[in-house]
């Protein structure tokens, strides 16, 4: 790591729902002496940058926020790429996969070169899918690249088991692992209450029929917000925050993150230690047969995608360098 830097800054790439609200909550609790927005929407960015800009004036914080190129981007503390493609009616999950897949391609090459020390924070989804290839195309370590993953999804789990069980979600120690997605998973062989395995703490109330109702909520709950109100934004900015705050701060917080599986072949959600190198180490966990079995489906899958992902951008490519062969030189 280089030399302590006297001001810390985080850029945030996209200032729509989320980005924004990442952006205001970075100013109401102030980790970072400033905030770039980056967005390729010219007039959405100034007006995102002027509305959270009033928000800095009550006096109380000492962060500033700015509009910023990909350029001023690439050379923050942390770079949390929040930009990505709606999905179009009809439209499958990989060709939604390859337009995300090309404009982070087009982030990466805007922002070159990118400072060696920046941390990348991956909140766009399918956000496994896109750490796995934001890896390969930053030229960062592989440290310095994560997804918040199923962050959110496990802080669901700790918010319904702390109102089932009846104590303070803080008290629960309880990971969703895996896919940020339809194949994720509870690690129920490890969670407590306290110090207390949930199987003692809820005794005969832990049934098969709870925890099916405990999954689906957290994996569901998303979808059922979107269908409401169209996006989720409040909770992926607050915990989005949170592990930017774990970084600049170098915590060193255990945290469910997605980061590269070597054994797996991909990026997914395991616990780690978060700092202010990004990913310190990896934190063994026990999962007991069934849970094993998940997770090695859960990696199935998800390399499935990216193998799909990576022949449809191969074809591109080549259908690319066709129409550049059949070019008729320019004369000169």
């Amino acid at each position: 790591m280089s030399e302590h830097k006297l001001k810390t800054s985080i850029a945030i790439l996209g200032c729509g729902d989320v980005g924004s609200t990442l952006a205001y909550t970075l100013i109401l609790n102030p980790i970072c002496s400033e905030v770039i927005l980056v967005d390729p929407k010219k007039e959405l960015l100034e007006a995102q940058v002027r509305d959270l800009g009033d928000a800095t004036y009550r006096g109380n914080t000492g962060a500033k926020i700015r509009a910023g190129t990909h350029k001023d981007a690439g050379q923050a503390d942390v770079v949390v790429i929040t930009a990505g493609a709606k999905q179009k009616p009809g439209e499958s999950r990989i060709s939604l996969l390859s337009r995300n897949l090309r404009i982070l391609s087009s982030i990466f090459s805007a922002m070159a070169p990118i400072d060696p020390d920046t941390i990348l924070l991956l909140v766009a989804n399918p956000v496994d899918i896109l750490t796995y290839f934001a890896r390969k195309m930053s030229g960062l370590p592989e440290s310095q690249v994560l997804g918040t993953g199923t962050s959110l999804d496990s802080a669901r789990l700790r918010g319904i088991l702390g109102q089932k069980a009846g104590v303070a979600p803080h008290s629960i120690m309880g990971y969703v692992l895996g896919e940020h997605g339809d194949s994720q998973f509870i690690a129920w062989s490890s969670c407590t209450i306290g110090t207390t395995p949930l199987s003692l703490a809820l005794g005969k109330d832990l049934t098969n029929e709870f925890k099916e109702e405990i999954a689906e909520h957290t994996r569901g709950a998303a979808a059922a917000i979107i269908a409401s109100k169209g996006c989720t934004a409040y909770g992926i900015g607050n915990i989005a925050a949170s592990i930017c705050k774990y970084i600049l701060f170098d915590q060193r917080t255990v945290r469910p993150l997605s980061f590269y599986q070597p054994e797996l072949g991909c990026c997914l959600s395991m616990p780690a230690v978060l700092g202010r190198k990004g990913i310190i180490k990896a934190m063994p966990i026990q999962l007991n047969d069934v849970e094993k079995r998940d997770l090695e489906n859960c990696a199935r899958n998800l390399r499935s995608i990216i193998e799909g992902a990576e022949e449809e951008l191969d074809a591109e490519q080549k259908l690319k360098e066709a129409f550049e062969a059949e070019r008729p030189a320019v004369q000169s």
